[in-house]
């Protein structure tokens, strides 16, 4: 059977690329390769090899070998924390990518679809085209924007075809809610579910392009699959804009209910806005989802989700300038948001 490796399968974008996948293309083996740091491995499909492996140590030449297209999902996406993680966000997503591309070029995988991140654009001027000069403003956006780089030598010099994809803010079912960080839309219903008020940093005036990952799979597929995907960098987002102030009164209308905090202002990328051009040109992308049907879907598979502990990191490798909000344990933040 044909062969396609995708890493971060226990994931928002993975275990739905999967099952879209057997559903669509049954005649697919689908390899999934998750380390479960950020996923769950309820998430996977049963028809998926699961491999539970730290990519950017684990030996991955069986696993790629024979591979028509390996998709790169896997990533510890959380752009605010990574100034004071900065050694495991290079080691999490830079140098696991260049063990994939190692594995890749070593075995002439049809494909390589990695998955970078609006946050390449920084200060960059929005709406933001895929020709704009990147210009990240943390170390996440960095450790992406190396990896698209890297990507793209290795096309040059080893004739590995690659598909590079700019997601913008993907939500949905099984996307991580227990995670403090990262995934605003996720911690809101954590929160939600706990009785505690939305968190909002700063006045919540910052824009973003909130995807349904319902409208992101058959572009994913064809960033795989179609020709004209080939050595291309793509946007994939929604061109209907939200401030982060507007999405939480739209959670709260799905919920019926709910409360918000502001906190502090952070570091971070003000207006994250895609253009979309391209990928309706090259992937057929539809933005077909309303933020409010979206948000409804996911709510309602979170609201019967397992109450597990919320992600938290004991000690941070650099505290200096850290934010207060993240000194707290998940204990006293509630303590905290409940006041």
């Amino acid at each position: 059977m044909k062969k396609i490796v995708i890493t971060g399968v226990a994931g928002l974008l993975g275990s739905r690329m999967a099952e879209w996948i057997l559903q669509n293309h049954p005649s697919y083996t689908i390899i999934g390769i998750d380390d479960l740091s950020g996923g769950y491995i309820e998430h996977v499909p049963k028809q998926v090899e699961f491999h539970q492996l730290d990519i950017s140590t684990g030996n991955l030449n069986e696993l790629i070998k024979g591979a028509e297209i390996v998709y790169h999902f896997a990533a510890y996406a959380a752009e605010g924390l990574s100034p004071f993680i900065r050694k495991y966000n290079y080691n999490c997503n830079l140098v696991a990518t260049a063990n994939i591309v190692n594995a890749c070029i070593e075995h002439g995988v049809g494909r390589l679809v990695f998955t970078s991140s609006m946050a390449v654009y920084g200060v960059g001027t929005p709406p933001f085209k895929e020709t704009d000069a990147p210009a990240p403003i943390d170390p996440y956006g960095v450790a992406k924007y190396a990896c698209e780089m890297d990507i793209q030598i290795a096309g040059e010099q080893h004739g590995l075809d690659w598909c590079i994809i700019r997601p913008h803010n993907v939500y949905g079912r099984h996307q991580n809610i227990w995670d403090r960080y990262r995934n605003v839309l996720g911690i809101w219903m954590y929160q939600y579910k706990k009785g505690l008020p939305f968190t909002i940093f700063g006045d919540g005036s910052q824009q973003r392009a909130f995807s349904s990952i319902d409208d992101c799979l058959v572009p994913l597929w064809k960033a795989g699959t179609d020709p004209r995907a080939s050595k291309q960098i793509i946007n994939i987002g929604s061109w209907k804009y939200y401030s982060i102030k507007e999405a939480s009164e739209v959670l709260k209308k799905v919920i019926g209910d709910g409360d918000t905090k502001h906190e502090e202002a952070r570091h971070e990328v003000k207006d994250a806005l895609p253009s979309h051009e391209k990928s309706v040109q090259l992937l057929d992308y539809e933005d077909k989802t309303s933020l409010e049907s979206g948000l409804r879907d996911m709510w309602n598979w979170a609201k019967n989700q397992p109450d597990r502990p919320q992600k938290s990191w004991d000690s941070y490798e650099l505290e200096k300038g850290i934010y207060g909000f993240w000194y707290l344990s998940p204990y006293q933040l509630g303590e905290f948001l409940a006041n």
